[in-house]
C-alpha cells in the first residue's frame, strides 16, 4: 500500500537529503555541476598478437583489459586539474574491472578535490559507428563523465534521461576538434540544465496552474503550446511524457485512451505563452490533481531539482493504484450490490474518479458483465454532479 501524498513527500525529501548530507544548505546543493570528456583507446588485437610470446593471437581481446591496454586522453572538463586526475583515476579502476558498456550509463560516488567533496559520477562509453576498416588501429571511443548531486539522485531518477542525453554528442565527435568549442563543450557544460531541471523549470513557470498540466497527462490530453521559446516547449513536453501512465498500463490501452479523449473532447489543451504568464484555455483540473500540484509548490522552496522527479513518479504511481483498487471493486460489483455502492463511493473520494472511470472504460470494452457496472458507475456521476 502506498503512503499518503504528505507521507511519500515528506520520505523522498528525507531521503535525498540524507544522501546529500554535508553538502551545504538545499539552495546550494546543486548550484555546481561537472564534466569531463576522455578519448578512450584501447590496444587492437593485432598489437596484442604481435605482442604474444608464441605469435598466436592473444586471449586478453575477450577478457577485461588491465591498466596497459588502454589510453585515457582528456578531450574537455570544467573541472579543476588537481579533480580531473582523480576522476581519471577512478575511470581507469572501472576499466580495468569492466564496468563501462557502451551507451549504458553507470552512477557511482566519488570523492574529488572540490568545494562538494563527495559528488554522484554519471559515466558512460560511446562508440563511434564509422570505424576504419583500413586499418589496424581502432578509432577512439570516448567516455563522458558528468559529475553533480548525489547518487541516488542521479542513480534514481535521471540515469536513462542521461543515456539519451549522451548519445547526443555522437554526431559533434565525429568531427572532434573542429567541433571542440563551438559544440562539444557548450553540450557537456549543459548536461545539468538540460537534463535534471525541466520538471523544476516548469512547476516554477506554472506554479498553480500546474493541475492543469498534471490533469492533461493523467487524462490523455493533447496538450497545444503556442507562443513559446524552444526550451521551454521542450520542457512542457519532457513534463508531459514524464507524468503520462504510458508504460505502466497496457499498450493497447493507451491508444485506445487518446483515441476516446480526443473523439469526446474534440479539443486540445492550449497553452499560449505569449504573454508575462502562460495562459490556458479548454484546460481541465480536480481534486487529485489540485493536491499533486500543492505538494509541488510546497518541495519548491528547497530548490532541490531530484525531488521533483520523485513526486512526479509518486503522482503516477498513486493514480495507477487508484486505477487498480477500481478495477477490484468493479469485478467485485459484477456479483455484489454492496461493492458497487463500494465503486460509487470511491468515485467520489479519490478525487480524479471522472478520469479513473474512462479509463477502466476502455480497458473493459469488450467485457459486457464489467460494462453495465460502468454504466450505472457514469450515472451516478453525472447526478452527483448536477446536484
Amino acid at each position: 500500500m502506498l503512503p499518503s501524498l504528505q507521507d511519500s513527500v515528506d520520505g523522498d525529501e528525507r531521503e535525498l537529503e540524507s544522501s546529500e548530507e554535508g553538502a551545504g544548505p538545499a539552495e546550494e546543493r546543486h548550484s555546481d555541476s561537472y564534466y569531463c570528456l576522455y578519448s578512450y583507446q584501447c590496444c587492437s588485437s593485432s598489437e596484442q598478437a604481435a605482442g604474444s610470446d608464441d605469435g598466436s593471437p592473444s586471449s586478453a581481446t575477450s577478457e577485461t583489459p588491465s591498466a596497459e591496454d588502454f589510453s585515457l586522453s582528456l578531450v574537455a572538463t570544467n573541472l579543476p586539474a588537481e579533480a580531473e586526475t582523480e576522476l581519471r583515476s577512478f575511470i581507469a579502476k572501472r576499466l580495468v574491472k569492466g564496468a563501462l558498456f557502451e551507451g549504458m550509463g553507470n552512477v557511482a560516488s566519488v570523492e574529488l578535490s572540490i568545494p562538494e567533496c563527495r559528488v554522484a559520477c554519471y559515466y558512460c562509453l560511446l562508440q563511434q559507428e564509422n570505424t576504419t576498416v583500413e586499418s589496424n588501429i581502432s578509432p577512439p571511443e570516448y567516455i563522458t563523465c558528468f559529475l553533480g548531486g548525489s547518487e541516488k539522485g542521479l542513480e534514481d531518477t535521471f540515469r536513462l534521461e542521461l543515456d539519451v542525453y549522451v548519445q547526443g554528442l555522437k554526431a559533434s565527435l565525429d568531427s572532434e576538434k573542429s567541433n571542440l568549442e563551438t559544440c562539444i563543450k557548450p553540450y557537456l557544460k549543459n548536461w545539468f540544465e538540460d537534463s535534471v531541471c525541466p520538471i523544476q523549470r516548469v512547476v516554477q513557470l506554472f506554479q498553480q496552474k500546474l493541475t492543469f498540466l498534471l490533469h492533461a497527462a493523467l487524462s490523455y490530453t493533447p496538450v497545444e503550446v503556442k507562443n513559446s521559446d524552444e526550451r521551454t516547449k521542450k520542457d512542457i513536453n519532457r513534463f508531459l511524457s514524464a507524468a503520462s501512465l504510458q508504460g505502466l498500463i497496457q499498450e493497447g490501452t493507451v491508444t485506445s485512451l487518446c483515441i476516446a479523449m480526443t473523439e469526446e473532447q474534440h479539443k486540445s489543451v492550449v497553452i499560449d505563452c505569449s504573454g508575462l504568464k502562460p495562459q490556458f484555455h479548454n484546460a481541465g483540473s480536480n481534486k487529485f490533481c489540485e493536491d499533486w500540484m500543492q505538494a509541488f509548490l510546497n518541495s519548491a522552496e528547497g530548490g532541490n531539482p531530484f525531488l521533483f522527479q520523485q513526486i512526479l513518479e509518486n503522482f503516477k504511481l498513486k493514480a495507477i493504484q487508484d486505477t487498480n483498487n477500481l478495477k477490484r471493486f468493479i469485478r467485485q460489483a459484477e456479483m455484489n450490490h454492496y461493492a458497487l455502492f463500494k465503486c460509487y463511493m470511491f468515485l467520489k473520494n479519490c478525487g480524479s474518479g471522472e478520469v479513473l472511470l474512462k479509463i477502466v472504460k476502455v480497458e473493459h470494452a469488450e467485457m459486457p458483465e464489467a460494462k453495465n457496472v460502468i454504466i450505472v458507475l457514469e450515472e451516478f456521476m453525472r447526478e452527483t454532479a448536477i446536484a
